[in-house]
């Protein structure tokens, strides 16, 4: 099927621009959604929620569109209640595969995140069992903001089921994805050694979240990648940079900090704690840029 109009939920947030310009350059008409509206870069602009299916459908429909980028999510649990934000991504996700599935649309890709397998936000340790980490992995989420992306994983996963689902339907697996600005302040110009990670408080949250990180060109591209795919069904695939945050060498960092997981591939260099080897072969991408290069 030829694939044309995509639409974006959440363009405006903050990687949504950096997906609709690079999906216009590959000559796709772009529409956004997301509840604020206001793209400087889409083709079109409608101000829609994504939990309102009446509003979503709508659009849809009136874009003629044949693939939905669901972006439009609440990325953070320390803004709002717990509630609500479990409520908004496992809702909003529903109610995009059911919009798609109403209007025969095939092709949907979801944002998830790292925290779906109780990384990320979880006040705890994460339980990692084994690395690099890989889609089997198993999964531990206890804060509503994990919960949330693990359930709306499960969702796709039952949704595609039904005899009326989209033929394909991608859960993306992202990390922090700093601008190119962000990353230099963070990265480049920070201590990324372990101790300056735990003198700078940070220690935790990197822990959880396996050092990893992902650059914003790198996440349009497997996100475009995920649209083209021809696979059927739903699929998770990790989407993450080849290397670590840190200026520690990967093997080292698995004795040190995760004493326990179980090391199935030797690790080398700084390659990342996350397997990116499904998105490779299934997707045909990988990531190309790093945080090393913003280094003087």
């Amino acid at each position: 099927m030829s694939l044309e109009s995509v639409v974006v939920t959440g363009g405006t947030g903050n990687i949504g621009p950096t997906v609709v310009r690079h999906l216009r350059d590959h000559g796709y008409t772009v529409t956004n959604v997301s509840r604020s509206g206001g793209s400087d870069h889409a083709d079109h602009d409608y101000r829609v929620s994504a939990t309102d299916s009446g509003d979503l459908v709508t659009t849809l429909a009136a874009v003629d569109a044949d693939a939905i980028v669901h972006l439009g999510t609440i990325s953070t649990p320390t803004h709002d209640p717990g509630h609500r934000v479990f409520e908004s991504n496992v809702q909003s996700t529903y109610v995009v595969l059911e919009a798609a599935a109403t209007l025969d649309i095939d092709t949907v890709v979801l944002a998830s995140s790292m925290s779906a397998i109780g990384g990320g936000f979880e006040p705890d340790p994460a339980r990692i069992d084994y690395l690099p980490v890989d889609e089997t992995h198993r999964a531990t989420p206890s804060n509503p903001y994990g919960l949330g992306k693990y359930i709306a994983e499960e969702t796709a996963t039952g949704f595609a089921r039904r005899d009326d689902a989209p033929t394909t339907i991608a859960s993306l697996r992202f990390p922090w994805m700093p601008s190119t600005d962000e990353a230099r302040t963070t990265f480049a110009e920070g201590d990324r050694t372990l101790a300056g990670l735990r003198e700078d408080g940070f220690f935790h949250t990197v822990r959880n979240t396996l050092f990893s990180y992902l650059g914003r060109g790198d996440a349009a591209r497997v996100i475009r990648r995920a649209i083209e795919a021809d696979f059927e069904g739903h699929e998770l695939f990790w989407a993450v940079a080849d290397d670590t945050s840190t200026t520690v060498e990967s093997a080292e960092i698995a004795q040190a900090v995760y004493p326990d997981a179980e090391i199935r591939s030797p690790l080398s260099g700084h390659e990342s704690l996350v397997s990116t080897e499904k998105a490779r072969r299934m997707l045909g991408w990988e990531p190309e840029w790093s945080w090393r290069d913003e280094r003087a």
